[in-house]
């Protein structure tokens, strides 16, 4: 996974009849931006919300109904390590998504094209898989702050057209209709953990509370102590954020001295407060 930070464009649809192009210079513009977009799609589209006790309607993006008693955990996957040629990425809510065209034109605009998508059902309920690569050279997304534009707008979508989503995301708490009800306690939900996976890596396993941003950070908290991020898997599961990311020093595994260091570094990070108000 390459550490460049270099800037996107998204394309903000604020109309059937104009579109703005916005670029934003930090992940926290990204999130306004999901703020903006949240804000004039439930304009434009009437959606009301009638708070249940139990219950909670959503439009899926193919225009039917879902509605379940139990409100299903969200979950973005973003893969770096199962397909050498592009980046892979799964969205699953229970039942209730649609063909998610949406957000697929949404990818669009940050400069992606889909490759292949396709859809499975299992237990767990209906998995939406696209592989995505860049647009302007066809390879997979390396850019932490792309590949966190794709989160977080991926996530805005599922808010956008599931407003019941929200209460069981980071995201709604800030942009969301509904906030979630109760908050993760850091403490508690952060683990890490770190072993060799062979000479010549390390395999470093994050879980903590998901908030907007997180992925650049802990890209830029591993490379500012001279690690390699080669690739990973970042997955929003709810409230909580796993990552899985194959780590090098200098081509080699990490030697225990240097996994303290970087554990400790994370563990300062991620327990400190987190990103102040006037930050968005």
């Amino acid at each position: 996974m390459a550490v460049a930070m270099a800037p996107c464009s998204l394309g903000l649809h604020l109309g059937a009849e104009k579109t703005t192009v916005f670029k934003p210079s930090s992940v926290s513009d990204v999130a306004k931006l999901c703020y903006i977009t949240h804000k004039t799609r439930l304009s434009s589209s009437g959606i009301t919300i009638i708070p249940r006790a139990s219950t909670v309607t959503g439009t899926v993006e193919d225009g039917s109904q879902g509605e379940a008693d139990t409100i299903p955990t969200p979950i973005v996957i973003i893969d770096q390590d199962s397909d050498p040629d592009a980046t892979v990425v799964e969205i699953t809510f229970g039942d209730r998504l649609g063909a998610l065209l949406d957000t697929m034109n949404a990818l669009k605009n940050l400069g992606l094209n889909v490759v292949k998508a396709n859809v499975f059902l299992d237990s767990s309920g209906k998995h939406n898989k696209f592989s995505i690569t860049k647009a302007d050279s066809g390879r997979k997304v390396e850019d932490p702050e792309l590949l966190e534009a794709i989160r977080l707008t991926i996530l805005n979508q599922m808010i956008q057209y599931h407003p019941e989503s929200s209460a069981q995301l980071a995201l709604g708490a800030a942009f969301g209709l509904v906030a979630p009800l109760q908050q993760v306690d850091v403490e508690i939900a952060t683990h890490i953990t770190i072993f060799d996976d062979g000479p010549d890596r390390s395999l470093l396993y994050v879980e903590t509370a998901d908030r907007p941003g997180l992925l650049v950070d802990l890209v830029k908290i591993i490379t500012d102590i001279n690690i390699a991020v080669e690739s990973g898997e970042f997955d929003t599961e709810g409230l909580l954020a796993k990552a899985k990311f194959h780590v090098n020093y200098k081509d080699k595994a990490l030697i225990k001295p240097l996994q303290q260091v970087l554990v400790n570094s994370l563990r300062y990070f991620l327990r400190r407060p987190t990103t102040e108000e006037s930050s968005f």
